[in-house]
Protein backbone atom coordinates (compact mmCIF):
# COMPACT_ATOMS: atom_id res chain seq x y z
CA UNK A 1 0.00 0.00 0.00
CA UNK A 2 0.42 3.14 -0.32
CA UNK A 3 1.13 5.33 3.13
CA UNK A 4 1.32 8.93 4.60
CA UNK A 5 2.39 8.95 7.75
CA UNK A 6 2.03 12.38 9.74
CA UNK A 7 4.07 13.30 12.28
CA UNK A 8 6.81 11.37 9.95
CA UNK A 9 9.90 12.63 12.60
CA UNK A 10 8.75 11.50 15.90
CA UNK A 11 10.24 8.16 17.71
CA UNK A 12 6.86 6.30 17.30
CA UNK A 13 6.99 7.30 13.90
CA UNK A 14 10.83 5.89 13.51
CA UNK A 15 9.39 2.20 14.29
CA UNK A 16 6.21 2.78 12.06
CA UNK A 17 8.60 3.79 8.80
CA UNK A 18 10.65 0.56 9.75
CA UNK A 19 7.74 -1.77 10.16
CA UNK A 20 6.30 -0.32 7.02
CA UNK A 21 9.19 -0.85 4.43
CA UNK A 22 9.56 -4.36 6.22
CA UNK A 23 6.71 -5.50 4.91
CA UNK A 24 6.67 -3.84 1.56
CA UNK A 25 4.69 -0.91 2.12
CA UNK A 26 5.50 2.48 0.18
CA UNK A 27 5.78 5.54 2.76
CA UNK A 28 5.56 9.04 2.60
CA UNK A 29 6.65 10.95 5.63
CA UNK A 30 4.95 14.08 6.50
CA UNK A 31 6.19 17.14 8.66
CA UNK A 32 5.82 20.19 9.61
CA UNK A 33 9.97 20.64 9.34
CA UNK A 34 13.12 18.89 8.01
CA UNK A 35 14.27 15.62 10.22
CA UNK A 36 17.45 16.17 12.08
CA UNK A 37 18.17 12.36 11.26
CA UNK A 38 17.13 11.06 7.77
CA UNK A 39 13.88 9.18 8.09
CA UNK A 40 14.57 6.67 5.09
CA UNK A 41 11.54 7.54 3.34
CA UNK A 42 10.36 10.06 1.05
CA UNK A 43 9.51 13.34 3.75
CA UNK A 44 7.22 16.48 1.82
CA UNK A 45 7.00 19.31 4.33
CA UNK A 46 3.53 20.28 5.24
CA UNK A 47 1.74 21.64 7.82
CA UNK A 48 -0.97 19.56 9.49
CA UNK A 49 -3.18 22.92 10.16
CA UNK A 50 -3.40 23.83 6.50
CA UNK A 51 -5.70 21.69 4.99
CA UNK A 52 -5.12 22.19 1.90
CA UNK A 53 -1.37 21.81 2.08
CA UNK A 54 -1.88 18.67 3.97
CA UNK A 55 -4.36 17.35 1.14
CA UNK A 56 -1.51 17.70 -1.62
CA UNK A 57 0.59 15.84 0.19
CA UNK A 58 -1.54 12.62 1.05
CA UNK A 59 -3.56 12.58 -1.86
CA UNK A 60 -3.01 9.34 -3.79
CA UNK A 61 -2.54 7.80 -0.63
CA UNK A 62 -4.23 4.57 0.22
CA UNK A 63 -4.42 5.38 4.25
CA UNK A 64 -3.05 8.14 6.34
CA UNK A 65 -0.96 7.34 9.49
CA UNK A 66 -1.19 10.51 12.33
CA UNK A 67 1.29 9.84 14.33
CA UNK A 68 1.74 13.63 15.21
CA UNK A 69 1.48 15.16 18.91
CA UNK A 70 -2.13 15.77 19.71
CA UNK A 71 -1.49 19.50 21.16
CA UNK A 72 -0.13 20.32 17.60
CA UNK A 73 -2.98 19.41 15.36
CA UNK A 74 -6.48 20.03 14.57
CA UNK A 75 -8.75 17.32 13.86
CA UNK A 76 -10.91 19.07 11.94
CA UNK A 77 -8.85 20.01 9.91
CA UNK A 78 -6.75 16.80 8.81
CA UNK A 79 -10.57 15.28 8.37
CA UNK A 80 -10.77 18.05 6.20
CA UNK A 81 -7.13 17.37 4.45
CA UNK A 82 -8.25 13.30 4.25
CA UNK A 83 -11.63 14.18 2.25
CA UNK A 84 -10.07 16.85 0.05
CA UNK A 85 -7.61 14.77 -0.96
CA UNK A 86 -9.70 11.12 -1.45
CA UNK A 87 -7.94 9.30 1.01
CA UNK A 88 -10.01 6.17 2.21
CA UNK A 89 -8.73 5.39 5.59
CA UNK A 90 -7.00 7.48 8.12
CA UNK A 91 -5.39 5.61 11.25
CA UNK A 92 -4.13 7.36 14.40
CA UNK A 93 -1.71 6.63 16.97
CA UNK A 94 -3.73 7.63 20.19
CA UNK A 95 -2.67 7.48 23.87
CA UNK A 96 -3.98 6.17 26.66
CA UNK A 97 -5.48 8.63 28.32
CA UNK A 98 -9.44 8.04 27.33
CA UNK A 99 -8.80 4.61 28.50
CA UNK A 100 -11.36 3.68 31.28
CA UNK A 101 -8.66 2.60 34.31
CA UNK A 102 -11.16 1.55 36.23
CA UNK A 103 -15.55 1.29 35.92
CA UNK A 104 -16.57 4.68 35.08
CA UNK A 105 -12.51 6.41 35.32
CA UNK A 106 -10.62 7.43 32.70
CA UNK A 107 -7.09 7.59 33.24
CA UNK A 108 -7.00 11.14 32.07
CA UNK A 109 -8.88 11.91 35.33
CA UNK A 110 -6.86 9.76 37.88
CA UNK A 111 -5.76 12.11 40.77
CA UNK A 112 -1.69 11.28 39.78
CA UNK A 113 -1.48 12.39 36.20
CA UNK A 114 1.07 14.89 36.27
CA UNK A 115 -0.30 18.20 35.13
CA UNK A 116 2.31 18.47 32.34
CA UNK A 117 0.48 15.45 30.24
CA UNK A 118 -2.96 16.92 30.55
CA UNK A 119 -3.01 19.07 27.45
CA UNK A 120 -1.45 16.25 25.42
CA UNK A 121 -4.33 13.66 26.63
CA UNK A 122 -6.87 16.19 26.53
CA UNK A 123 -5.63 16.63 22.50
CA UNK A 124 -6.27 12.89 22.11
CA UNK A 125 -9.81 12.82 23.82
CA UNK A 126 -10.43 16.15 21.53
CA UNK A 127 -9.39 13.69 18.48
CA UNK A 128 -11.36 10.80 19.11
CA UNK A 129 -14.31 12.64 19.70
CA UNK A 130 -13.75 14.46 16.67
CA UNK A 131 -13.04 10.69 14.66
CA UNK A 132 -16.13 9.43 16.28
CA UNK A 133 -18.43 12.54 14.95
CA UNK A 134 -17.02 12.04 11.61
CA UNK A 135 -17.96 10.12 8.55
CA UNK A 136 -14.12 9.19 7.66
CA UNK A 137 -13.09 5.20 7.98
CA UNK A 138 -11.30 6.07 10.85
CA UNK A 139 -9.26 3.46 13.40
CA UNK A 140 -7.98 4.90 17.16
CA UNK A 141 -4.77 3.01 18.44
CA UNK A 142 -4.43 3.28 22.23
CA UNK A 143 -1.41 2.22 23.68
CA UNK A 144 -0.73 0.74 26.86
CA UNK A 145 0.19 3.38 30.12
CA UNK A 146 4.06 2.97 29.34
CA UNK A 147 5.23 3.02 25.78
CA UNK A 148 9.03 3.36 24.87
CA UNK A 149 12.18 1.79 22.55
CA UNK A 150 11.80 -1.67 23.51
CA UNK A 151 12.03 -5.12 21.35
CA UNK A 152 10.06 -5.85 18.00
CA UNK A 153 8.16 -9.37 19.25
CA UNK A 154 5.17 -9.24 17.42
CA UNK A 155 3.33 -10.33 20.66
CA UNK A 156 0.76 -8.38 22.25
CA UNK A 157 -3.05 -8.22 23.29
CA UNK A 158 -5.41 -6.92 21.80
CA UNK A 159 -8.64 -4.69 24.06
CA UNK A 160 -10.99 -2.13 23.58
CA UNK A 161 -11.89 1.09 25.71
CA UNK A 162 -10.47 -0.56 29.04
CA UNK A 163 -6.50 -0.36 30.13
CA UNK A 164 -5.05 -3.57 29.34
CA UNK A 165 -2.87 -4.32 32.36
CA UNK A 166 -0.12 -7.51 32.80
CA UNK A 167 -0.51 -10.17 35.84
CA UNK A 168 1.51 -7.43 37.66
CA UNK A 169 -1.14 -4.32 37.38
CA UNK A 170 1.90 -3.11 34.57
CA UNK A 171 0.37 -1.62 31.61
CA UNK A 172 3.78 -1.24 28.91
CA UNK A 173 4.13 -2.14 24.77
CA UNK A 174 7.05 -0.93 22.81
CA UNK A 175 7.37 1.07 20.07
CA UNK A 176 8.26 -1.94 17.53
CA UNK A 177 5.18 -3.19 18.98
CA UNK A 178 3.07 -0.30 18.75
CA UNK A 179 3.96 0.02 15.06
CA UNK A 180 3.52 -4.05 14.50
CA UNK A 181 0.05 -3.68 15.87
CA UNK A 182 -0.91 -0.49 13.59
CA UNK A 183 0.37 -2.23 10.29
CA UNK A 184 -1.32 -5.50 11.17
CA UNK A 185 -4.48 -3.26 11.25
CA UNK A 186 -3.83 -1.06 8.13
CA UNK A 187 -3.20 -4.89 6.66
CA UNK A 188 -5.85 -6.36 7.96
CA UNK A 189 -8.72 -4.12 9.14
CA UNK A 190 -10.48 -5.06 12.25
CA UNK A 191 -11.50 -2.00 13.89
CA UNK A 192 -13.13 0.15 11.54
CA UNK A 193 -14.71 3.23 12.89
CA UNK A 194 -13.46 1.98 16.30
CA UNK A 195 -10.81 2.35 18.53
CA UNK A 196 -8.69 -0.30 19.99
CA UNK A 197 -6.15 -0.50 22.89
CA UNK A 198 -2.66 -3.08 23.18
CA UNK A 199 -0.49 -3.86 25.71
CA UNK A 200 1.92 -6.97 26.62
Amino acid sequence: MKVALLGATGKAAARLIAELKRRGHKVTGIARKAAETDPGVPLVLADANDSAALADAIRGHDALIVAARFVSTDPAIILDALKQAGVPRILVVGGAGTLFAAPGTLVIDLPNIPEAFLPEMRGGQAFLVALKASDADWTFLSPAATFGPGERSGRYRLGGDTLLRDANGDSRISYEDLAWAMVDELEEPHHSRARFSIAY
